[in-house]
């Protein structure tokens, strides 16, 4: 689906990169390495990104660093674009919604890196009923097009402290009001 709003790979790349995790930076060369794509390219649609207004830049030594900037107008639209490209508005929609007992849902994994996977990986805290997750799971994959990972914590069980033993550090997706 995005690919035929967005014709350049490597935007799509970009942004799925800074928007799905507005925590994540990244220079030019490590962005070479991490998609295989030419220098050239990337450098193009980092400058297109950030002239709009929709990347930030910094110097960290001699390395020009990158981040999403979080206070663009389009920020949270672009997020919002992102989720559902990826299914994740689905995931959230057809499981957790109907779970009940959630207390907050993180994204993790690849995703949480910026990175497209065929794989979502998500940690959920709360009381759930891992048999109804898994018939939910099974519902909900072929739908989305990705094969679904989970975590399940207790409330009790889980600590802030525990998010800086993942690498990366989970998005925070959902939670319960």
């Amino acid at each position: 689906m995005l690919e035929t709003l967005i014709s350049s790979k490597t935007r799509i790349k970009l942004l799925l990169k800074f928007f799905l995790n507005s925590k994540m930076t990244a220079y030019l060369r490590s962005l070479e390495g991490e998609f295989g794509d030419s220098t050239n390219a990337i450098r193009l649609e980092l400058n297109r990104l950030e002239n709009a207004g929709m990347l930030s830049s910094f110097m960290d030594g001699n390395k020009k660093m990158f981040t999403a900037n979080t206070k663009h107008p389009l920020f949270g639209e672009v997020h919002n674009i992102l989720l559902k490209h990826i299914g994740i508005d689905r995931l959230i929609e057809g499981i957790v919604n109907r779970l009940g007992a959630v207390e907050r849902v993180y994204l993790s994994g690849q995703f949480a890196k910026g990175l497209d996977s065929p794989i979502i990986d998500i940690i959920l805290i709360g009381a759930i009923d891992q048999a109804y997750l898994i018939r939910l799971i099974g519902r909900i994959e072929p739908i989305i097009k990705r094969k679904v990972r989970y975590l399940i914590y207790q409330q009790e069980d889980f600590t802030d402290s525990l998010i800086s033993t993942f690498d990366p550090s989970p998005v925070l997706l959902w939670v319960a009001d």
